[in-house]
């Protein structure tokens, strides 16, 4: 049986090299990222060089946009339209709805990047879920939010991901999502767990997904062909026919070149 062939699609942190390392000012309250960089390819060009590369959408993650005004956010959206690569899913890469110090960035942080992902025309965003270990009132907390966001900014589809301390495995995003009430969908990472149970962990959620990172991992023989092989095959094998958006972050300043390599096992995979 020959499986539909995902659009050709890349995850801006695949291109952290390209862009210069950029990190916007402000943009990463709790850390994650150092500040600062530039000098590579500039926001508003990358979508025509996306173009150009024969991709047909992206996501992007809210800490490269150097500007958040909205001249600059109409220039970037025009961009985007201009090149016809879809801007699929915007990505807020820092928040915490389980916070209960007061500390990080919650709520009201989070739905000012969701009003930015609407402005600039993405179908979905994807926040994190949280950021401590998952307890039963944990995972009521982190829902109630992204029941409030998803209500909030209902021209989105809000997404979360098996992404960082709150979602380790395949019981928390379950749990998680059933106290969302389908209000909030998943985007299913083929690369943040780990461990000898990785792909059955994958298999009983990859019928959730709605979007995805297709996180290739890479060995010093270079990309991890057997490991990458396995993740899709569990997607396609769930008849995933979203978007894979690739992500190389290996030691190799060549992303492209990975990234068209990544590409040639995803088609020969969903080509089986």
């Amino acid at each position: 049986m020959t499986r539909q062939q995902p659009v050709k699609a890349v995850h801006s942190w695949a291109l952290f090299r390209a862009l210069g390392s950029f990190v916007a000012p402000g943009s990463m309250p709790m850390g994650g990222l150092p500040t600062g960089g530039g000098g590579g390819i500039a926001l508003l060009d990358l979508p025509a060089e996306l173009a150009r590369r024969g991709y047909g959408a992206f996501q992007l993650a809210h800490f490269y946009l150097p500007s958040t005004e909205a001249s600059y956010l109409d220039e970037l959206r025009a961009a985007i339209t201009e090149s016809g690569v879809e801007l699929e899913c915007f990505l807020v890469d820092d928040g915490d709805p389980t916070d209960t110090t007061g500390s990080a960035p919650g709520e009201s942080w989070l739905s000012g990047w969701l009003e930015i992902a609407t402005i600039l025309g993405a179908p979905r965003a994807r926040v994190p879920a949280g950021k401590s270990e998952p307890t039963p009132l944990r995972l009521d907390a982190s829902a109630a939010v992204l029941r409030r966001l998803a209500d909030r900014h209902r021209e989105l589809r809000l997404v979360t991901e098996n992404w960082l301390a709150l979602l380790p495995d395949a019981d928390s995003v379950i749990a998680l999502l059933e106290r969302t009430e389908d209000r909030v969908g998943f985007l299913i990472d083929l690369g943040n767990w780990r461990g000898p149970d990785k792909y059955d962990q994958l298999a009983r959620v990859a019928h959730l997904a709605e979007t995805c990172q297709a996180k290739v991992r890479v060995t010093d023989a270079g990309l991890d062909v057997e490991d990458y092989r396995r993740s899709l095959t569990v997607l396609a094998d769930a008849g995933y026919g979203g978007p894979l958006a690739m992500v190389y972050d290996g030691p190799d300043p060549d992303e492209w070149s990975y990234l068209e390599q990544a590409y040639a096992i995803i088609t020969e995979v969903f080509a089986d």
